[in-house]
């Protein structure tokens, strides 16, 4: 019960976050317009834009969401997965507390979650830290 509590549902929860971030910028990509767009501040909304706007970086950002998602919500490589994830969520993290606080709530899922499982695969990443 406490693997369930402290790395299934965290897993799931972080993987269906990114799975949704990358359908809704790949329809952004394909159509112009979000299926989903929370609340964002003007500031906000231009780095959005300038992400978008570059040309490159908006498919390959979603790319790697959607990997990710993938990773954890099949439970393949979950290690991987969020070791794909982690620099973009340190981002949106830093972009809620400076930019848009109106995403605060965002934000602490991903810490929450996001801690819980670096906790749970400590153990695969310690070769990175010797």
């Amino acid at each position: 019960m406490k693997t369930i509590l402290l790395v299934t549902v965290p897993r799931i929860v972080l993987g269906l976050l990114f799975l949704v971030s990358a359908v809704d910028g790949f329809w952004w990509l394909a159509t112009g317009s979000h299926l989903i767009h929370p609340p964002v501040t003007p500031k906000g909304l231009e780095f959005e834009a300038a992400l978008q706007n570059s040309g490159f970086f908006w498919p390959f950002l979603k790319l790697v969401n959607l990997v990710g998602a993938a990773s954890l919500l099949t439970n393949i490589a979950p290690a991987f997965g969020l070791a794909l994830i982690a620099p973009v969520m340190a981002v949106i993290v830093l972009f809620h507390l400076t930019i848009n606080p109106v995403g605060i709530p965002v934000a602490l899922i991903l810490v929450v979650t996001g801690g819980l499982l670096l906790y749970a695969y400590r153990n695969r990443y310690s070769a990175l830290l010797r």
